[in-house]
């Protein structure tokens, strides 16, 4: 191995660490907790030697987190859908969505609450959420511009964020995730 490859890989490590110490913040302690000061000490490094991985600092930060956070939601629903179709493949990646979004709640405001230098719906957007974006349309069968994929993405998000609330009855799910799938099959 030469140097310049032992280099990258302790460089990777090293982001992929200050990564996971900003998750595991915002999991505890939500997205205000995280600082660089305070992950700078996680990871047991100075200040400027996260602005070397992260030279925006938090934002960033939060924006490599948000992109990670969609190729995971993009596995989890592929995963979950599994070669089905109609209602059983919305269904599927419905509870993977929401599964996914309670499951790491940081990582989900991260990529769609919190102000982060992406554009959707755009020629420059980063291809994590492109891709996304495009498992959700293929499950519901949207051949169109996008825009029935938009409305099942939107019910998607608001149930997810009344349920994080507790403002939907908890073991009601699996009767939304019903009734959502007969409103988007084709």
């Amino acid at each position: 191995m030469t140097d310049s490859t032992a280099r990258r890989r302790r460089s990777e490590a090293r982001r992929a660490r200050i990564l996971a110490a900003a998750r595991a913040r915002a999991d505890a302690d939500g997205w205000v907790a995280v600082t660089t000061r305070h992950l700078a000490d996680a990871i047991g490094y100075t200040q400027p030697v996260l602005y070397t991985h992260f030279p925006a600092g938090k934002s960033e930060i939060m924006l490599a987190v948000a992109l990670e956070g969609y190729d995971d939601l993009t596995r989890r629903c592929r995963d979950a859908v599994a070669g089905n179709r109609g209602r059983p493949a919305i269904e599927a990646v419905a509870t993977a969505y929401l599964d996914f979004g309670q499951a790491h709640p940081a990582v989900y405001e991260a990529m769609f609450q919190q102000a982060i230098d992406a554009r959707f719906a755009s020629g420059d957007t980063p291809p994590a959420l492109r891709t996304a974006f495009e498992t959700l349309a293929a499950a519901i069968g949207d051949q169109g511009d996008g825009t029935i994929t938009e409305v099942f993405w939107a019910a998607l998000h608001g149930i997810h964020l009344l349920e994080r609330a507790g403002r939907l009855r908890p073991e009601h799910r699996a009767d939304r995730v019903t009734e959502l799938s007969a409103r988007f099959a084709p």
